[in-house]
């Protein structure tokens, strides 16, 4: 359920004392940047990237727990204990695949295997296993632990990658709706002048001043005022919904804009001092500081992880067990070499397909994760390049429609004194105001297109910003 919900920003003026407070429901851009930033449902479920990698990394330095182990085996038949077997292991893992192990035993019965005979207290043993081939220098836990740190460090540049994007959408919204408000704004204002042209124009005929075919004209001209009015109130409204789908508060409720709530019309510095546009278009742009680019040095990294662990596993496996045995633990000097069960065990397949087609895909994608960084890296520095370019061309286009209107409204307001003048007629004032008209609309399609363009260039850099 939608709640409608007032989101005001308050700006008082007190133009005397005899006159009352006015309240002016402008939403501004940076607070409404901060809103989407803060409480936006992708926003949050880019904080969920973050906390992945902090489980998965939790679950990789699980590898590396201490783990006790007991089996307990048992057979009594028809009176007879055959055998009562009890085995306790403790274990510990450590870095480089070495496990420390103790344990303890203790065997009972008629039917035991003569191995297991131990003494009536039960036999204690603490000892090492060591991998000397495989697995020494890096194995399946070290390599799991090192890429679940890779993608913790991973997930820090995506989260700003995906903040960006929806700041980037919500940006364009922002424009898209101040850009509607313009020119509804627009429209009011020249069905104004439409209206009282066509008042004073059938005055004139009922003072026979102006024939009837004026009227005719005028009202023309004030039905095409009404009726781009009305095309964009729709447009407006569209656009108002559009930008209220950004906007949530806690709790994940949505907001809806009240009709009064408008966009701020001198919005420039704000749009500028958010997306810092100036050290944005100054600064030489550190390609390698860039989010996508540091995202791919941890994949790489991460890949080369497993390419190193693929090449490892060409190694024969040699597995050596030594572990030092004793009736009393307690007593340091009963550990002696003497007295000890070992073990080696060595294996190594002869053609090593499997290990040699693991190696070679590992290292395709290692290979082919360094050709989408280089490429990635020249595409970002060739868009900033490009947008810089074109928002110097903007800048350029702001100043020639500011002077065409200009111009344009000189033109009109000496037509309209022709007229008054009875140098001039309805049709020529009509044509200078739809010139004024389409040229002003122009002046608010470049606006539009220049913020546009200042958004793709902070988008471009995925800059993640303090709101």
């Amino acid at each position: 359920m939608r709640f409608r919900l007032f989101i005001i920003f308050v700006c008082f003026g007190f133009l005397s004392s005899a006159q009352t407070e006015e309240l002016s429901n402008v939403l501004r851009f940076d607070e409404y940047l901060g809103y989407v930033k803060k409480f936006h449902p992708i926003v949050k479920q880019a904080e969920l990237v973050i906390d992945e990698s902090q489980a998965k990394l939790m679950k990789s330095r699980g590898a590396f727990d201490p783990k006790f182990e007991v089996d307990y085996d048992r057979k009594k038949f028809k009176g007879t204990e055959y055998f009562d077997r009890l085995n306790g292991t403790f274990k510990i893992p450590t870095w480089f695949g070495v496990e420390l192990k103790a344990a303890f035993e203790e065997n009972t019965g008629e039917f035991l295997n003569p191995e297991a005979f131990v003494p009536d207290d039960g036999l204690y043993s603490a000892g090492v296993a060591v991998p000397l081939g495989r697995g020494l220098l890096i194995n399946d836990r070290m390599a799991s632990l090192k890429q679940a740190k890779l993608f913790r460090e991973q997930a820090n540049a995506d989260r700003d990658i995906f903040v960006n994007n929806i700041l980037f959408e919500a940006s364009l919204v922002y424009f898209n709706w101040l850009k509607a408000y313009n020119e509804l704004r627009l429209f009011k204002n020249f069905l104004v002048n439409a209206e009282l042209r066509y008042r004073g124009i059938l005055r004139g005929v009922e003072l026979g001043e102006n024939a009837q075919i004026d009227a005719t004209e005028a009202r023309i001209a004030l039905n095409n005022r009404k009726l781009s009015l009305e095309q964009s109130k729709v447009k407006l409204m569209k656009a108002t919904l559009e930008l209220s789908t950004f906007l949530w508060l806690e709790n994940n409720t949505p907001v809806e804009l009240q009709p009064n709530v408008i966009p701020d019309i001198n919005t420039e510095p704000i749009v500028d001092a958010t997306f810092n546009i100036n050290q944005l278009q100054e600064d030489e742009a550190i390609i390698e500081a860039h989010p996508k680019i540091i995202s791919l040095d941890y994949k790489i990294q991460g890949l080369e992880v497993d390419t190193r662990l693929k090449a490892n596993r060409l190694l024969p496996r040699i597995d050596v067990e030594y572990n030092f045995l004793t009736e009393v633990p307690e007593v340091a000097r009963s550990l002696n070499t003497a007295e000890y069960k070992g073990g080696l065990n060595i294996s190594f397949p002869l053609f090593l397909r499997k290990e040699r087609g693991d190696l070679k895909l590992a290292r395709i994608k290692l290979s082919d994760t360094e050709f989408e960084r280089d490429a990635t890296r020249v595409n970002i520095q060739n868009k900033i390049d490009a947008l810089k370019q074109e928002l110097n061309s903007y800048v350029v286009q702001n100043e020639i429609t500011n002077q065409m209107v200009t111009d344009y409204e000189r033109m009109l307001e000496a037509e309209e004194r022709k007229f008054q003048l009875g140098e001039s007629s309805l049709f020529l004032v009509n044509s200078r105001e739809s010139k004024l008209i389409d040229g002003q609309l122009k002046a608010i399609s470049i606006q539009n297109k220049f913020f546009n363009t200042k958004a793709k260039l902070f988008n471009s850099l995925a800059v993640n910003p303090d709101l």
